[in-house]
């Protein structure tokens, strides 16, 4: 029988963030692209996204802090590209 972790996690790191944009559709927009790049370890790292009053607000929780912090790092590189593309080509 394979192992599967231990059943109940201790998500003791996590971090929220909140990215203004000029209009809901905008979040929106960000929110389906950030939405495809699944964690690499969901076992041990979690995020959880809305959008809401043209913000998207996200929200990390890992076991440990280094996976937090290169989970947090990797997130913010794909958003930077996202909101950049947005402001590029998301124009009415």
């Amino acid at each position: 029988m394979a192992a599967t972790g231990p059943v109940n996690q201790n998500w003791d790191f996590s971090c929220n963030m909140d990215v203004d944009f000029e209009t809901d559709q905008h979040a929106f927009i960000a929110y389906k692209a950030l939405s495809v790049d699944k964690e690499l370890q969901p076992d041990k790292v979690r995020r959880a996204m809305s959008v809401s009053n043209n913000k998207l607000s996200v929200n990390f929780e890992a076991i440990e802090a280094r996976l937090l912090r290169a989970s947090f790092s990797a997130f913010v590189d794909v958003l930077s590209l996202a909101t950049r593309t947005v402001q590029e080509f998301g124009q009415d």
